[in-house]
């Protein structure tokens, strides 16, 4: 019976009472959506990249003559490995975190028609499987045999390693060794799976293609030069790296040290997640300032409805209503309208995540943030007309007679 009152003093504020509820479906919209961009967020930045991040830092050069390749890699190489501390250098074309230079769309057949989507490629010289600290869950590591020179971007015929999620990836329910799979005219064959491996300029496509990453086998030299895989204990890496700079000037006076590019990978991955942490940040402050601005518009609506109503609240009190009673009243007329806003709030919440998926390649929003969202927005309704709910309660029945 009481909510059928409440219904229809509602219709008589339709006004008031459609503004404030579009501000709740507004409110859910994007509560729902930008919970699911910060969880998003924050999942990137805790991506396993699979290798020994403590212990490795990447040194790369510039400037160099692309016809001298071999001779550079010789130079460098064994210049970076007579450092003290220096534990193993090796040639490789990026790290993870760092600059994705590898990044190229794998086809599951020699015909083209089966795209299995867009990998990172780790063309790294001999050593750096070892030297990266990635841990095999099936077939084996790469062999000197297995390290081939550089056909295009890549060797042709490579037997090559794979992260776990790429494999599940391309070949779900089954066995990967031996597996095949093409791209620009090049083939590969599978001969090892890697626990994890995060791609070069992790998380490209959200956090399901994170570890998309493929290690092939590759020989220094063309296109394969100018960027060093330094590895050395964790406490003597940043004095390591550091006396590693110093020596380019003697070790190759020709080249041009990239400062910006070489760092530890530590360094890298909290500088590639910058950007994700700053915009969960601003997410978290939208978010605040929505639910903030809401509670506001419930609070003086609230407010409004009960100085008006003063009158008809004292004659309830007058013929026998509680105090309870009348904060019941206002409390399910509140949990009324925000229950309207947020169903249509819910429909808005799908319509915004359609727009982002379309144009931010932002994954589909699961169903559970709906609830979630739902009972976040009760629960700041119910505490916003608190407030006014209990200066309702405390209106005497005297206001009543004073009124006559």
């Amino acid at each position: 019976m009481q909510t059928k009152l409440i219904l229809a003093a509602l219709r008589k504020h339709r006004l008031a009472t459609l503004l404030i509820a579009m501000e709740i479906a507004l409110a859910c919209a994007v509560l729902c959506n930008a919970c699911f961009m910060i969880v998003n967020r924050v999942q990137l930045t805790k991506v396993d990249s699979g290798v020994d991040e403590a212990a490795l830092a990447v040194l790369q050069v510039g400037g160099f003559d692309p016809a001298q390749p071999g001779d550079l890699n010789a130079r460098m190489v064994a210049g970076l490995r007579a450092i003290p501390g220096m534990q193993s250098v090796s040639v490789v074309n990026t790290v993870p975190f760092g600059v994705p230079t590898g990044n190229t769309g794998v086809m599951l057949d020699s015909a083209g028609k089966r795209f299995g989507g867009v990998v990172g490629l780790y063309t790294d010289g001999p050593g750096s499987f070892e030297a990266l600290g990635l841990k095999l869950v099936a077939g084996r590591a790469p062999q000197a045999a297995d390290f081939q020179p550089m056909a295009t971007f890549a060797p042709n015929d490579s037997q090559v390693v794979v992260s776990r999620t790429l494999a599940d990836h391309l070949w779900p329910g089954q066995n990967p060794l031996g597996k095949e799979f093409w791209s620009g005219g090049l083939h590969f064959r599978v001969m090892g799976v890697a626990a994890h491996m995060a791609r070069p300029g992790a998380g490209e496509g959200g956090t399901g293609t994170i570890e998309w990453s493929v290690f092939v086998p590759t020989l220094p030299g063309h296109n394969l030069a100018g960027t060093y895989l330094l590895r050395a204990e964790p406490k003597d890496l940043p004095r390591v790296l550091r006396d590693a700079k110093a020596a380019v000037a003697k070790i190759a006076p020709d080249v041009v040290l990239d400062h910006d590019a070489s760092r530890t990978i530590s360094d890298l991955r909290g500088r590639y997640f910058r950007s994700d942490r700053a915009m969960a940040g601003m997410l978290v402050g939208v978010i605040a300032a929505l639910l903030g601005v809401t509670a506001l518009g419930i609070v003086g609506l609230a407010s409004f409805w009960v100085a008006q109503r003063r009158k008809q609240i004292g004659i309830r009190r007058a013929i026998g209503a509680t105090r309870g009673d009348i904060l019941r009243y206002f409390q399910t007329e509140n949990f009324l309208i925000v229950t309207f806003g947020i169903a249509l709030g819910m429909l808005l919440a799908f319509v915004l995540n359609a727009v982002l998926m379309k144009f931010y390649e932002l994954p589909h929003l699961p169903l559970y943030y709906l609830p979630i969202g739902a009972l976040a927005l009760w629960a700041l309704g119910q505490l916003a007309v608190l407030g006014p709910a209990l200066r309702a309660a405390a209106v005497p029945p005297v206001v009543a007679t004073r009124s006559v």
